[in-house]
């Protein structure tokens, strides 16, 4: 889910920090060892990215944070994405010391090296597999989770105190060793001296470079450990109380070995950023920078999921003719959609997901769409609307394009989850049809009341709107996509109401916002539209001055405003059922998520994967981006039917609110945030602002949880424990589990509860042999109560990932080094051809880029032989060196250099130089390393 999460950090109140301390505070924190190394490394791909292009490239200035490094990409507009990757980054992080905190494997405790390992370089394979199939949210969990077992390796063991001023680059493969391990028998520690435990390691570990780490455990007489081994240490570490007492981590500037911290920290956010350049090299600089959420155009993703039978010919022309504007007219801009999707669903069929950043192969791809059957009246419209949102990036907004019912109803709560979860805004562009009877007569067909009522429900939920047309008018209300393609849309207003009553709302519009729209839907509805100045201007009023355009089609009005800051009003009249949404485009908005108190060993708070507990207080986590001096001033949760819950706002430092509320509603409500800018250049007063979640959400008396290791293997059944409680009535509830790619699966269809009392149960599914490693699949796990008045719900999302046996990287062999070089370097030039393979039992080389040089490199396979790449290199002698960066099928990165100068006698030894990658050059700053600017191979 795409939120705040990542600064629940910030709440986590336990009282010994099981790894670097999750509290910001004068120590590193999990949250800011990642952040930084994030910021560190996509500031050097975007710099790699500019001298490619022969651009200019500015670096931010210190210290580094999400607003300067995404405009110092030349990336703006993306600000607010590359935030929501972060923070689900570090939420995943954190949230590793929450479910798996006694888990020794996940901390590099109990001298656990091999098992750490295995958690590091099997989740750094999926990673590299979903950014291989662009499933970059897939990559962005797991990645979260592997970085908190390889960050805790700096703090947990001794690698510090060894004296190493690297990190230990075997962490993160296969086919080495770890270090030089020791065995349970053997001692460690000595007991510290009181409270000074500098020198309670052995000096036979220290003088034999002996890689160890501490005991942990919380139960007094269950925690044990053997004879003469450290402890981890800690008020909540048991095994600190037996001999040798005392600890070695690191985690805090209080810890045992706290005046180590510092140098941990440092080392862990080198290590960070070596994962990180990992990533990248498999990935490539742009993939990577999509990862963590920067694209060059647009932040958004164009989403159509279309009904393909042949009645919908014309909603396909007018999808296509929409679709070919957006391209023509934002290619090259930062309104230019950075991801293409497209599902098709009729009856019996949905799907597949087809998706592309590539807009010319998109426009391929609808103009191929071919319009087929048709059957019945009711058609897979769910389903493919549940397969998109499983796709599709979190908040992205979607475009559904039918003339029919759903004949898959029974997804409407799955898809509300999805929708809930992702934070996704659905539009439905609803068209009657052309039906011939017996007798040879064409007639149109509108959907029923209760047809068309879904599609409204789902709409109003996800904050979108559901446009009903005949198929004629249908042009022209598409106009609403291209004014929902741009990257800085916020919500100002959004209200609904059923039944249709008269009502009056206020929504503030900031010096900030542009093109300030207001959409509604419904039928017979009359509205006053009042200025912050008072001047007021009727629905039935064409000449007035507030209103500078308008445009009716169907049951859906646009109207755009001519821009005033300050309180707005509209007063609306209707008896009929209407939605009310009012948008703009600025840089300010906010992310949020749902917390509640963690029920594990360490306490603090945890982000919420379902519906909120409905009936008592909760806890939001609120951050604002698009500007480093917002503050937020009052946070509600606003009810359908007007009410509010006001919260109470505590600031927590950099952007991040807690909110927290005396009563979660159980109906519909969205959420609400007012706040404040002091910064504006434009004015002297300061910028008071207002946004609005688009999507509404519930609360729930029922509490499901569900966790699984997340990577699932074709061929084998994959496990999903889960448990259901409720605090309403008890009795026998429903159970429902969907997966977005129709797995195999089995589980309980109904779980009996008792009021209080959890009720466990397990899914298995089963990815066909054939499921391409990388891809990823959304589990929906649904409880609902037996009056089927509440529901909830845990979504996950699982990486589905073959076995990898292939843990080496392309090795390259110069065939020959030409050149002519002379001193005027000119008029000379050099040659160099290479030979790159991946070895016998090798995946076969799947790239190979120019990293560095300013000459021409050629590829092309070995004929009769794929798995080995030839290269052709040409410069000028101006340019004297060249490096390759070689990647297999499964992401090994390797790389070669050359230089004219291997090629004059008696020159190898002293010519040679290792050029500093940035990520050695940002390591050798961190520590202070500035004497080795080049290092001589001898």
């Amino acid at each position: 889910m795409p939120s705040g999460s990542a600064v629940l950090c910030l709440l986590l109140l336990h009282t010994g920090a099981h790894g670097f301390g999750i509290l910001p505070d004068e120590a590193e924190s999990h949250l800011e060892i990642t952040e930084r190394a994030i910021l560190n490394v996509t500031v050097q791909v975007c710099r790699a990215i500019a001298l490619a292009e022969g651009t200019d490239f500015t670096p931010p200035v210190q210290p580094f944070t999400v607003e300067n490094v995404a405009i110092a990409c030349n990336t703006p507009q993306s600000s607010k994405t590359f935030r929501q990757a972060i923070q689900l980054i570090t939420l995943m992080n954190v949230r590793v010391d929450i479910r798996h905190a006694l888990n020794a494997s996940f901390h590099f405790d109990d001298e656990n090296f091999i098992q750490g390992r295995k958690i590091i370089t099997a989740g750094l394979q999926a990673v590299k597999a979903s950014n291989k199939q662009e499933n970059y949210e897939a990559a962005r969990q797991k990645l979260g989770e592997i970085l908190h077992t390889l960050q805790d390796f700096y703090s947990h063991s001794n690698w510090v105190e060894l004296g190493k001023i690297f990190p230990n680059p075997n962490l993160i493969r296969s086919d080495t060793s770890v270090g030089n391990l020791t065995d349970e028998s053997t001692a460690t520690c000595r007991s510290c001296d009181g409270d000074d435990c500098t020198n309670n390691i052995l000096e036979v570990i220290i003088n034999e470079q002996i890689l160890i780490s501490g005991y942990f455990g919380i139960v007094p007489l269950v925690s044990v450990k053997p004879k003469g081994k450290c402890s981890h240490g800690g008020a909540v570490d048991q095994t600190s109380k037996l001999d040798p007492k005392g600890g070695i981590n690191k985690d805090t500037f209080s810890s045992n070995h706290g005046h180590l911290h510092t140098a941990a920290a440092n080392m862990a956010v080198a290590a960070t950023s070596g994962l990180l350049e990992d990533i990248r090299g498999a990935a490539g600089d742009k993939e990577f920078l999509q990862m963590v959420g920067i694209s060059r155009g647009s932040s958004k993703a164009l989403c159509f999921v279309v009904d393909t039978t042949n009645s919908m010919r014309d909603d396909i022309e007018a999808v296509r003719s929409v679709t070919s504007s957006i391209i023509d007219s934002e290619v090259g801009t930062e309104n230019e959609p950075s991801l293409y999707i497209l599902v098709p669903f009729n009856d019996p069929e949905f799907g597949p997901l087809i998706k592309t950043t590539d807009s010319a192969v998109f426009k391929t791809i609808l103009n191929t769409l071919q319009e087929s059957g048709g059957g019945d009246d009711q058609e897979l419209s769910l389903s493919g609307l549940q397969l998109a949102l499983s796709g599709a990036p979190s908040s992205s907004e979607i475009f559904l394009f039918t003339d029919a019912p759903a004949k898959d109803t029974h997804l409407k709560s799955t898809v509300m989850a999805l929708i809930e979860r992702t934070q996704t805004v659905v539009n439905f562009f609803i068209t009657d049809s052309v039906v011939v009877n017996r007798r040879r007569r064409r007639q149109t067909r509108r959907l029923s009341a209760s047809d068309a009522q879904l599609y409204r429900d789902l709409a109003q939920m996800s904050g979108g709107q559901a446009v009903e047309v005949t198929k004629s008018e249908l042009p022209a209300a598409v106009s609403l996509i291209t004014e929902s393609t741009s990257p800085s849309l916020v919500t100002l207003l959004q209200a609904a109401r059923n039944p249709g009553k008269a009502h009056n709302f206020t929504f503030i519009v900031d010096e900030t916002v542009t093109n300030l729209r207001v959409y509604i839907t419904g039928s017979s509805i009359t509205f006053t539209v009042i200025s912050p100045t008072g001047e007021s201007q009727q629905s039935s009023d064409t000449s007035g001055s507030l209103i500078s355009a308008s445009q009716s089609v169907g049951n859906f009005k646009s109207l755009q405003l001519n821009k005033q800051a300050g309180m707005w009003e509209i007063n609306m009249v209707s008896t009929n059922p209407y939605t009310l949404k009012v948008i703009g485009q600025s840089s300010i908005d906010f992310l949020f998520d749902f917390v509640e108190v963690s029920q594990g060993p360490f306490g603090g708070f945890d982000a919420l994967d379902t519906r909120p507990r409905a009936g008592v207080n909760g806890s939001l986590l609120v951050s604002l981006t698009g500007s480093n001096s917002a503050t937020v001033t009052a946070v509600s949760l606003v009810e359908s039917g007007a009410e509010e819950i006001r919260g109470v706002v505590v600031p927590q430092g950099s952007g991040n609110f807690l909110v927290q509320v005396d009563r979660i509603p159980s109906g519909e409500f969205s959420v609400q945030v007012k706040g404040r800018d002091d910064s504006s250049s434009s004015s002297s007063s300061s910028i008071i602002f207002q946004r609005q979640s688009s999507t509404n959400f519930r609360g729930s008396n029922i509490t499901i949880t569900a966790d699984s290791n997340s990577i699932l293997e074709p061929g084998t059944p994959f496990s999903v424990p889960f448990s259901v409680m409720t605090s309403g009535t008890g009795g026998n509830f429903t159970i429902r589990a969907t997966n977005s790619r129709v797995f195999d699966s089995t589980s309980p269809t109904s779980l009996i509860l008792e009021t209080g009392k959890r009720t466990n149960g397990t899914v298995t599914l089963s990815a066909p042999l054939n499921t391409p490693s990388g891809s990823d699949v959304t589990l929906t796990i649904e409880a609902e109560a037996p009056d089927r008045s509440d529901t909830n719900y845990i979504v996950l999302r699982i990486s589905i990932v073959n076995t990898v046996t292939d843990f080496t990287a392309p090795v390259c062999e110069r065939l020959s080094l030409q050149s002519n070089c002379s001193e005027n370097c000119s008029l000379s030039s050099w040659s160099v051809s290479v030979r790159v393979s991946d070895g016998a039992d090798g995946t076969g080389v799947d790239r190979v880029t120019l990293k560095q040089g300013n000459g021409t490199m050629n590829t092309s396979l070995l004929p009769g032989n794929e798995n080995i790449t030839l290269v052709s290199y040409n410069s000028s002698c101006c340019s004297p060196e060249m490096q390759l960066q070689v990647v297999d099928r499964v992401g090994n990165v390797g790389s070669c250099s050359y230089s004219f100068r291997e090629g004059s006698s008696g020159a190898l030894s002293a010519a040679i130089r290792v050029t500093l990658s940035p990520l050695l050059c940002f390591i050798m700053v961190v520590f202070g390393l500035h004497k080795l600017t080049e290092v001589g191979i001898k």
